[in-house]
Formats: structure tokens, sequence, C-alpha cells
């Protein structure tokens, strides 16, 4: 068990990312790979879900692309996340958001927590 340790440490990435939670809209510059070429690609979306604990903790964004909800799964130490930028604090009772699926339109919004400092 020490050895699975010794290593999940050597690749932890240790990056400072700002605190969010289910029902906020953050926005991920993730780093993609195309053959030789390397490009940052921003994903802005509402964090549905967070689980996981400590090294691997993840978190589910949901967008909207197309009229198609489009869903996907990072791990928080990943090394292909440059930043996540907290655009919007939302007002949610739940900490996961499976029913938005099923919501469209107007309907599918979240409430924005008023009095906080977003960046």
């Amino acid at each position: 068990m020490d050895l699975i340790k010794i290593a999940e440490e050597a690749f932890a990435t240790r990056k400072e990312h700002p605190a969010f939670k289910s029902g906020d809209t953050v926005t991920i510059s993730y780093r993609i790979k195309e053959g030789n070429k390397e490009r940052i690609q921003q994903y802005r979306g509402v964090v549905i879900r967070i689980s996981g604990e400590g090294d691997k903790k993840r978190f589910t964004v949901r967008k909207m692309s197309e009229n198609v909800g489009v869903e996907r799964i990072f791990p928080i130490e990943s090394p292909f996340i440059e930043q996540i930028v907290v655009n919007k604090v939302g007002r949610v009772r739940r900490s996961k958001l499976y029913y938005l699926r099923n919501l469209t339109g107007k309907k599918a919004r979240i409430k924005e927590k008023r009095g906080t400092a977003t960046a």
C-alpha cells in the first residue's frame, strides 16, 4: 500500500484551483493534444456533480451545445487542466443535479447566489 501512495504523490500536480461546488458555472481551460500540436480549449458549463476524495476527486460539468446536452468528467488533479475560473456561484439545495438533464429552456436555469464576489 505504501508504494501506491508514493506513486500517487509523484504524479500529483498540486495545482491550486478555486473552491467551487455543485451548481456553480465554471470555465475550464483544458489542454488538448492533436497529433503533434497542442491547444487550450475552454469548456464552460454547470458543475452537476463532485465525487471522490483527495487526489481522486473528479467533477462533472454539463453544457448545452447546439441544443444537445454534453457532460464531461474532469479529474481535479489532471495535468491537462491549465486553470479553472468560477463564473457564477449557483444557489442549489442538492449536491447532485441530475434533474437538469430532463429540463430545457428557462426551467434549466440555476439561480445565482447574491452578495458573493466572483472573479
